[in-house]
């Protein structure tokens, strides 16, 4: 299997480097390019094509939610971004999620969990950090009615409310006794009658839409 690529965005060259150091160390991950702006951040990968951005949610000249939009909105296919931040209950975080990103990781974050996300969102058979995207939906998110059960089916339904809580695709199938390729046409599904291109944006969808509320309900 191919390493993921990665590509650095942050106007700190110290923090590129002490993320260059620990996932350069893993043989299944190689970082291909570093950018300092968000504006030399889409250049650059526009260029390398890489699987997966690294993107601190705030830098000079373009931030991280514009150049997260850019590309999402520009290559195809596009590559994951998962965005950087100092603050965790952050509205740039939410905005970045709701632009595309799909997930977020603190600076802060251990060497060992920074390793575990991006292959865990390389993978995107689960969401990033549930609890802490939940709690930026109950932050940050409308409380609307739902719009959106008339669109999906009953096991449709049941499927976008496990995404949310987190659970993978094995762990879906688990819980509804169901095969897990059962469970990857039925998260597909949702993805297509969301139009949404991850499991991130499924969920932010849901929050959006009223489907799952702040506080948990829905």
């Amino acid at each position: 299997m191919s390493a993921t690529r990665i590509v650095l965005a942050d106007d700190e060259r110290l923090v590129r480097s002490a993320l260059r150091a620990i996932l350069g160390c893993e043989p299944d991950l190689e970082v291909v390019g570093e950018a300092a702006t968000g504006a030399e951040a889409v250049s650059v990968v526009r260029a390398l094509r890489p699987d997966l951005v690294l993107m601190d949610v705030r830098m000079p000249e373009v931030d991280g939610i514009r150049a997260t939009e850019r590309l999402l909105a520009t290559l195809d296919p596009p590559p994951r971004v998962v965005v950087l931040t100092t603050f965790e209950n952050d509205a740039s975080v939410y905005a970045a999620l709701r632009a595309g990103a799909s997930g977020f990781l603190l600076k802060r974050t251990a060497a060992e969990e920074l390793v575990r996300a991006v292959r865990l969102v390389a993978r995107s058979d689960t969401l990033l950090f549930p609890a802490a995207v939940r709690a930026l939906a109950a932050h940050h998110a409308p409380d609307p009615a739902d719009t959106l059960t008339p669109r999906l089916s009953a096991r449709e339904a049941e499927v976008l409310r496990l995404m949310a809580e987190g659970l993978s695709n094995a762990e879906i199938a688990e819980r509804l006794t169901v095969g897990a390729e059962t469970v990857k046409s039925h998260v597909a599904a949702v993805l297509a009658e969301l139009g949404a291109r991850d499991r991130t944006q499924a969920v932010i969808t849901a929050y959006e839409h009223g489907f799952v509320r702040p506080g948990g309900r829905g």
